[in-house]
C-alpha cells in the first residue's frame, strides 16, 4: 500500500507490531528526546507518543529507525522510483528489458504535483506555536526545534509550484530573542537551494513567503533532504516515492502542503538576523549560537488527528542515518553520469558525513604507463565542486582498477587498501582556507577551514601491520602515552590536553619519538585525548579523527618537507584529533532526566525490552 497521510502509516506499522504505543504523559523538555534515543539505539520500534506535556497533540518517532521498516515503509514505490532513476543513468536499459519498466511512465505520472481545488475548508484547524510538541532533544539546545521540517519557498513573483524548493532546513520555534508565538528561526547552510531565493527576494520588493511542513505521507519527509538536481523540484520526487501525486493548495499568497499534518506560515523578516541555536546536530557536538534569519509568523494550521513528526539527531548513527541508506541505494546508479569515472562514493555516516567523503575512481586513460593519481585527482576535483559531496573536508579516493572488489562501504577494507599503496611524499592535496560544513567546528572559523583530498593509485608497496611491538622503543614525550591499534597500519596515541601555545614543540617532540616507527608498519598515526576510547570500534574512530581535525592545522608527518609548495612526508603521517579550545562542545544527557528515564523504562512492559 502506498500511504495517503502519516496517520496511515503510523496504523500500519502498529498492526504490523512495529509501532509502540506512549500512553503515559512525557515532558518534551528532554524527556521525549530520552526515550526516543534509547530505543533507537536498540533498533527498537517505531513510537507514538499518545500525550506530550503542554500540548494537545500526539507525536511520532523511530519510523525509519530501522534500514528494515525504511524498507517496508517505501516496499510499494521504492523499486518503482529506482527503476525511473536507472532509465536517467541508462535509458537504454529499456530497450534491453522493455517489460521491466512497464510501470515507469505510472511512476512518471505521480511527479506531477496536484493543485487542490476545494470550497471546505483545507485544514481542520489552526493553532499556534505554543500547543505545538515543544520538543528539546539536548541540555544546551536553545529551545525547541522543528526536525524534520520540510521548508517550501519560491522564487519571487512565481506560483509555479514545479520551480518550488522543499529542503530541510532547522527550524527553532522557541527560546533565545524569538517572541513566542510570533517569531521561529531559520538556519539554513552552504549549497541550499533557499539560499537562491532568499537572494532573489532580498533583490526584489516582494514579501518572502515561506511555508513549513510537519509530516504527510513518509516520502515528504525524505524528499526535503534528496539531493536532487538544480532546478528539479522536490514535490516529483515526493509524489513519485508516495505513489501519489504531492497534493497542494494556496493560501494567503503561501503554498500549502494540503497532505501535511501541520502547516507554518511565514515571512522571512528582510535584512535582519536573530541569534539562533544551540543545537545537539548529527556531527555529535552542538552547533553554537550565530545570527540566523528568521521569520514572522502568519498562521499555523493541523489537519484532523495529526501527527507531530519528529527525530532526535546526536552523533551518529542516528534515524536520519536511513535516509543516507536509502539515498545511497538510489542514486548509486546515477554517480557514473554526475561523476564521470567514478564507480562509487560514501559520505561516511559515522564521520559526521562531510567530515569523511571516501571514493573510487578510475585510471582509464594512460594503461601504458606506470600507474599513479592522475584521472582520479581531476575526478577528486569534480567532488569537491559540485553539490553536497563539495562540503567534504576529507576525501580519500582511490584507482578501482586495481582491486575490483574494493567497497567504499567495507571500510576497514577501504583504509587497508589505501594505506598499503599510499605516497605521503605524493599523495596529499591540500585545499586551505575555503569553505567547509557549517556544523564543522573543527576549522579556523565559521564555514571557514580547509580540505585534504588523499589520491592512491597503484600496487601496493607495503605490508602494514597486524599488530603493535615496538613498545618501549619507542621514545614518546611526556603527556604522549597509552599507544593503541585503531586497525591494521593505524595507531591511536593519547596526548596531552591541547594547547595552542605549545603544540608545535610538543608535535616536534612527537616526531623525534616516532621516528623508529616504519612508514611500511603504521603510515597513519593519530594523536586522541583517549585511545582507548577511539580504538574500541571503528565508529568511534571515525568519528574522533575526522570530527577533531583541520588537515591545513592538525596534520603533520615525520620527515615533513614543503618542496615547490607540496607539502609532503617521508615517514608516518600524523593527524591531531585532540579537542582544541574552538571546538564545539559534544553531547551529553542530562543524569537527572537518564536517571528518570531508567525509571520509566523498567515501569512500562512493553517498552522495558528497548530501554
Amino acid at each position: 500500500m502506498s500511504y495517503k497521510s502519516l496517520r496511515e502509516c503510523a496504523n500500519d506499522l502498529e498492526k504490523t507490531g512495529q509501532l509502540i504505543r506512549i500512553k503515559e504523559e512525557l515532558n518534551p523538555d528532554l524527556e521525549v528526546a530520552e526515550v526516543h534515543r534509547r530505543v533507537y539505539e536498540n533498533q527498537g520500534p517505531a513510537l507514538l507518543f499518545e500525550k506530550i506535556k503542554g500540548s494537545p497533540f500526539q507525536a511520532i518517532s523511530n519510523i525509519y529507525g530501522t534500514f528494515e521498516r525504511t524498507e517496508y515503509i517505501f516496499r510499494n514505490t521504492f523499486k518503482n522510483v529506482s527503476q525511473v532513476v536507472n532509465l536517467k543513468a541508462d535509458p537504454s536499459q529499456v530497450l534491453k528489458s522493455p517489460f521491466s519498466f512497464w510501470k515507469a511512465p505510472i511512476t512518471a505520472l505521480t511527479a506531477l504535483p496536484l493543485r487542490t481545488r476545494m470550497n471546505q475548508p483545507v485544514f481542520y484547524g489552526e493553532t499556534s506555536i505554543d500547543k505545538l510538541p515543544l520538543i528539546k532533544s539536548w541540555p544546551m539546545d536553545g529551545g525547541a526545534f522543528v526536525t524534520l521540517p520540510q521548508v517550501m519557498s519560491l522564487p519571487p513573483g512565481s506560483k509555479d509550484i514545479m520551480k518550488s524548493n522543499i529542503g530541510m532546513y532547522r527550524i527553532q520555534l522557541s527560546g533565545n530573542q524569538y517572541e513566542l508565538n510570533k517569531e521561529i528561526g531559520l538556519h539554513y547552510q552552504l549549497h541550499r537551494g533557499i539560499g537562491v531565493h532568499h537572494q532573489e527576494y532580498n533583490n526584489s520588493n516582494e514579501p518572502f513567503k515561506v511555508a513549513i511542513f510537519i509530516g504527510g505521507p513518509p516520502s515528504h519527509a525524505f524528499c526535503a533532504i534528496m539531493p536532487l538536481p538544480e532546478g528539479l523540484s522536490e514535490v516529483t520526487f515526493a509524489g513519485m516515492l508516495a505513489g501519489r501525486r504531492f497534493r497542494y493548495a494556496w493560501k494567503d499568497g503561501y503554498p500549502i502542503s494540503t497532505d501535511a499534518d501541520f502547516v507554518i506560515t511565514g515571512t522571512v523578516v528582510k535584512d535582519k538576523k536573530k541569534p539562533e541555536g544551540s543545537f545537539g546536530d548529527h556531527l555529535g557536538y552542538y552547533s553554537l549560537e550565530h545570527p540566523f534569519p528568521y521569520l514572522k509568523v502568519h498562521k499555523v494550521y493541523h489537519r484532523k488527528d495529526p501527527l507531530w513528526h519528529f527525530t532526535v539527531v546526536g552523533r551518529p548513527p542516528q534515524e536520519d542515518t536511513s535516509f543516507g541508506y536509502l539515498i545511497h541505494k538510489l542514486v548509486e546508479p546515477l554517480t557514473g553520469n554526475e561523476f564521470p569515472g567514478i564507480k562509487e562514493v560514501n559520505a561516511v555516516d559515522a564521520a559526521g558525513v562531510h567530515p569523511l567523503l571516501l571514493a573510487i575512481g578510475s585510471e582509464r586513460y594512460m594503461p601504458f604507463r606506470e600507474k599513479k593519481p592522475e584521472e582520479i585527482l581531476t575526478q577528486a576535483n569534480h567532488l569537491l565542486g559540485k553539490g553536497q559531496t563539495s562540503l567534504a573536508k576529507y576525501l580519500w579516493i582511490a584507482d578501482g582498477t586495481e582491486n575490483p572488489n574494493l567497497s567504499t562501504h567495507h571500510i576497514y577494507d577501504f583504509f587497508t587498501h589505501m594505506l598499503e599503496r599510499v605516497d605521503w611524499k605524493r599523495d596529499l592535496h591540500f585545499q586551505t582556507k575555503t569553505t567547509i560544513d557549517t556544523l564543522d567546528y573543527s576549522g579556523s572559523g565559521w564555514n571557514e577551514g580547509s580540505k585534504l583530498v588523499v589520491g592512491v593509485a597503484g600496487t601496493k608497496i607495503r605490508q602494514l601491520a597486524n599488530s603493535f611491538e615496538y613498545g618501549a622503543s619507542i621514545n614518546l614525550p611526556n603527556g604522549y602515552s597509552d599507544p593503541k591499534m585503531a586497525s591494521k597500519g593505524i595507531l591511536c596515541i593519547k596526548g596531552p590536553n591541547y594547547n595552542k601555545e605549545n603544540v608545535q614543540e610538543e608535535i616536534e617532540l612527537l616526531k623525534k619519538g616516532l621516528e623508529k616507527i616504519d612508514v611500511n608498519d603504521f603510515p597513519l598515526i593519530i594523536i586522541v585525548d583517549d585511545s582507548k576510547f577511539t580504538t574500541a570500534t571503528l565508529n568511534n574512530w571515525l568519528w574522533v579523527t575526522f570530527t577533531r581535525s583541520n588537515p591545513s592545522h592538525d596534520i603533520y608527518g615525520v620527515g615533513s618537507f614543503v618542496k615547490n609548495k607540496h607539502w609532503g612526508c617521508t615517514g608516518p603521517l600524523i593527524i591531531d584529533a585532540r579537542k582544541k579550545e574552538h571546538h564545539a562542545p559534544e553531547l551529553i544527557q542530562d543524569k537527572n532526566v537518564t536517571d528518570k528515564i531508567d525509571k520509566f523504562f523498567k515501569s512500562n512492559g512493553p517498552l522495558s525490552k528497548w530501554g
